[in-house]
Formats: C-alpha cells, structure tokens, sequence
C-alpha cells in the first residue's frame, strides 16, 4: 500500500512539472538579441528575415544607439535586396534622424547610390537621374575627403552624361518632328548646362541640322564651324566622310613575299 501511494505522489509530482513547464513563458529577447539575429540573417542575404529582427530593435525603444544602427541596418538590407525605392526612404530618414550621426555620409552616398541605381534609359522617366545628382553633388560638397568620394564623383559624371543624352534625345525628336525652334531653344540649353561633355558632339550635330532647316544657314555654319574644331571625327562623320586614321596611326605597309623557287 505505501509503494502504491509513492507511485501515486511521483505520478502527480510529474503530471504538475509538466503543466508548468507547458504554461511557463518564453524566455524574451534583448534588443541585442534581435540584432545578433538580423546580423546573421543579413550575412546569410536573408534581407527580409533581417528587416524583421532589425525593426524589432528599432521598435523597442531601449537603446537609442542601438536602433540607430538598426536603422541604418534596415537601408542597407533594402539596397542589397535590390529594394532601391525602399532603401533610398529608409537612408533618407536616417539623415533626418541622426543629421550628426557619425555614419551621416555614409546614409547620404548611399542615398545618392540607391536613386542612381533606379536610373534605365534616356527615352524613360529622368527623376532617378534628377535626384542621383542632387544626393550626389550635395555629397561631394559636404565630404570632399570621404573614401566614397572617388565613386561618388565617377557616379556624378555619369548622371551628367545620361542628362545630356536625354537632352539630346528631345532635341533631335523635335528635329525629326520638324519643331525646329524647340529643338534650338533645347540643344542650346544643352550646351549652356553640360560644358566638356564628350555627349556635345553630338548636340552640335543635332543644332547645325537644325539651324539649317529653320533656313538659319549663318548660325549653321557657325556652329559647323564650332563642332570641326572641338569634334573633328564627329564633324567628318555628319558630312559622310570615312574616318581618318590618327597621327602616328598609319595603314601597314603591304609586305611583298619574293617567290623563292
């Protein structure tokens, strides 16, 4: 009878270990947890997987210096991601978030990388380009030193090329369409606004063409002029005349074999 009532105790005693260890709360995680955990899942390119553990620091509130890298975290997992959109609102409120944070710069060229990332071709919307420049040159003029400078200037210059050829791109359309003073009153603006660009040879071409419809043959020539000088190959071309080889470019002599038999 007693080992009966032993075995009956033990049975309870276990029944109620197992009821609480079904009812006992989860163990919560830090805010540190949750970021080890989306650090792990960035590194593994789970970049949804550390969106969500990185929101989870930035929701708690706890450290303030923590979710600021969280912030930063969740951008960075958005651009990799290829989410530029989404990376380039994310980049855009840590800047107006933490204007002194020490990772500012770094928020503000990958700004200006997440909109140029969104640029496609010149006959499509410009604002992607529009707004890489703005970021970009607001870069440049706030971190000249930076060790992205170096890209971030390559990246400007070639926003400037991709602007001038959507100029371009208009001026000739209203060539084609024969809205010569439209494609005037753009190709002219296009020399005033990108001065250098390799692009404006292709500008002066489209500009004689138009003057010289319009039946403007002074200002043709003028610009003819203009475009033999600084574009010489490219004013060749326009005439229909073959390439000329380059000074020191000279055809290969014909090698005349001997008949040894």
């Amino acid at each position: 009878m007693h080992s009966r009532s032993l075995r009956f105790l033990g049975l309870c005693s276990l029944i109620a270990l197992l009821g609480a260890c079904a009812t006992a709360p989860a163990p919560v995680k830090t805010p540190e947890t949750f970021f080890k955990e989306g650090e792990a899942a960035y590194a593994s390119k789970n970049y949804a997987d550390a969106i969500t553990q990185f929101k989870k620091v930035k929701e708690s509130f706890s450290n303030p210096e923590l979710s600021a890298q969280a912030e930063l975290k969740i951008a960075d997992a958005h651009f990799e991601n290829g989410a530029f959109i989404e990376a380039a609102a994310a980049y855009e409120d840590f800047r107006k978030l933490h204007p002194t944070n020490e990772k500012a710069p770094y928020a503000l060229y990958r700004l200006g990388l997440a909109n140029y990332n969104q640029i496609t071709g010149i006959d499509t919307d410009q604002t992607a380009v529009k707004n890489a420049v703005h970021y970009l040159e607001m870069f440049l003029a706030q971190y000249p030193g930076s060790e992205y400078a170096a890209d971030a200037k390559a990246k400007l210059a070639d926003c400037r090329g991709k602007e001038l050829a959507y100029e371009n791109y208009v001026g000739n359309f209203y060539l084609r369409t024969k809205k010569y003073p439209s494609a005037i009153k753009r190709l002219n603006e296009a020399l005033q606004r990108f001065p250098g660009e390799p692009g404006l040879a292709d500008t002066l071409t489209y500009l004689e063409q138009a003057y010289r419809k319009s039946g403007d043959t002074a200002r043709a020539d003028e610009v003819a002029k203009r475009l033999e000088t600084e574009y010489p190959a490219k004013a060749r071309e326009a005439r229909g005349e073959a390439a000329q080889p380059a000074p020191g470019k000279d055809e290969l002599p014909m090698i005349i074999f001997k008949d040894t038999k």
